[in-house]
């Protein structure tokens, strides 16, 4: 532990300290905190029954006091430092407020991993390929002999990391909007800033198009000159002018790209050849065949293009194309589950949004069977219409969002009944055993469901993982 962690630790001695949402970050940094000796709280409306037997064990056997259920916010006038979890947005949760005009201290647990952070910080952030994109960084990183951790929105917390890193470590940080939000300030972090893309999602989170934008551009804004931006050339972060800034003007660091469509100036690019080359100082490095990728997708090769942006002069081109051959992928993530008659079944959850479902349904050289629907996050549904148009045969919609999403599909002028079948079911279990009925030896089935899953599930892996089991179970 460095000299300033232990600062850190010292100076919250003496101070009650709550976690307000017990999830996947601040349970694990309440514990970090609890075992140096802190005085701690865990908050959370939900019971110890959804926070986990386990977890709650670990946290009472470190001291921490719980505060759960209808009335979890009571002990907060008496805190000195309220920890919020990611989920839980200032503009809508007017205690926030409170707790600041009563001079506390409300921070999250990304914010103090920034502050106190000893290691070299690679933050990753964007609309769509965050997780592969951040994994395959840390791969990378790892392939070259680097000490490197990886965590945050990837749904593992950072601040525990404090304990042992050092100087010479890298920390690849998945960052999501909710995280970056408050997140101003940051003086000169991180060293690497990555913003995959942007697109219009998370409308049923935040106030505005305009306000998920600007906490994206909190990871690039505080860099320095010498600190590196990867962008991607094909975005456009305005998207179509419907927000007030684009982040590309917003530049601190030195700029790098990543492209499929076009030659960059600095950075990894698909030329004409369909191979990854490297742009720099006017020479052109060719790297590997975006054959070489083991994964599926023209999405992944935008993935790889930008890890190797983000990487480029720590990592050498062997590296990078052993990473390439060798690496099968992140869970939920168009993840090869079995074959079963002659039927493979994939688990896609994390296809949260249009434009996810458009990245994996073009995965495949076939026509699937597709599974979808689920809660609504106000994403506009219609736009991946054409590729279901194109590239699915049968359609399984359940949950909250089947109406909708059938909706979109029949509202299609060249919508043909007889070229995709729509079948609609109550719930996943039921979604699944609709595709093993409607399956014909070799066929595609995938869990691409363009929908969070909160209607059925407590997250997408919670449903991805039923899924899972599900498909297992035949």
């Amino acid at each position: 532990m460095t000299e300033k962690v232990k600062e850190y630790i010292a100076s919250l001695r003496g101070k009650k300290i709550a976690f307000v949402g017990m999830g996947v970050a601040n349970a694990p940094s309440a514990l970090f905190l609890a075992r140096h000796g802190l005085q701690v709280y865990a908050c959370d409306s939900r019971d110890e029954s959804y926070i986990g037997k386990k977890t709650c064990e670990e946290l009472r056997a470190c001291g921490v006091q719980f505060s759960l259920g209808k009335d979890y916010l009571r002990i907060l006038p008496e805190m000195d430092i309220v920890f919020r979890s990611n989920g839980i947005l200032p503009f809508q949760n007017p205690w926030i407020g409170e707790c600041i005009e009563r001079g506390q201290t409300v921070t999250s647990e990304m914010e103090e991993f920034f502050r106190y952070c000893p290691a070299k910080i690679i933050g990753i952030t964007g609309s769509n390929g965050k997780t592969t994109t951040t994994t395959l960084i840390y791969e990378m990183l790892k392939k070259a002999g680097h000490s490197a951790v990886i965590g945050g929105n990837i749904g593992k917390a950072m601040l525990p990391y404090l304990e042992d890193l050092t100087p010479s470590d890298y920390a690849v940080c998945e960052l999501s909007s909710f995280q970056l939000l408050t997140m101003g300030n940051l003086v000169h972090q991180p060293d690497i800033a990555v913003v995959t893309n942007i697109e219009s999602t998370h409308l049923d989170h935040h106030i505005s198009l305009d306000e998920y934008v600007d906490a994206k551009r909190n990871v690039l804004i505080y860099q320095s000159p010498s600190q590196r931006t990867v962008l991607n050339a094909d975005c456009d972060y305005s998207i179509g002018h419907r927000v007030y800034h684009d982040m590309r003007y917003d530049v601190r660091g030195k700029l790098a790209e990543f492209s499929l469509e076009k030659p960059v100036n600095t950075g990894a690019y698909l030329d004409d050849n369909d191979n990854i080359v490297y742009a720099e100082d006017g020479k052109v490095t060719q790297i590997m065949p975006a054959s070489d990728i083991r994964l599926p997708g023209r999405h992944n090769i935008a993935n790889y293009c930008t890890a190797i942006a983000a990487v480029w002069g720590l990592v050498q081109p062997e590296q990078i194309r052993e990473v390439a051959r060798t690496f099968g992928g992140v869970e939920h993530r168009i993840e090869f589950v079995r074959e079963v008659d002659g039927v493979k079944y994939y688990n896609d959850s994390i296809a949260t949004s249009p434009s996810r479902v458009i990245s994996g349904v073009r995965a495949f050289n076939q026509k699937i069977i597709a599974i979808q629907g689920g809660s609504d996050k106000g994403n506009d549904l219609s736009v991946m219409v054409p590729d279901l148009l194109t590239h699915v045969k049968i359609l399984i919609l359940n949950g909250a969002t089947a109406d909708k999403i059938e909706q979109a599909v029949l509202a299609a002028p060249d919508y043909d009944p007889d070229q995709l079948q729509i079948i609609k079911v109550k719930d996943l279990a039921q979604a699944v055993e609709a595709a093993r009925k409607a399956a014909q030896p070799g066929d595609i089935v995938s869990l691409c469901p363009a929908c969070p899953a909160f209607d059925q599930f407590k997250t997408f892996e919670y449903r991805g993982r039923e899924f899972k089991r599900l498909v297992n179970a035949f």
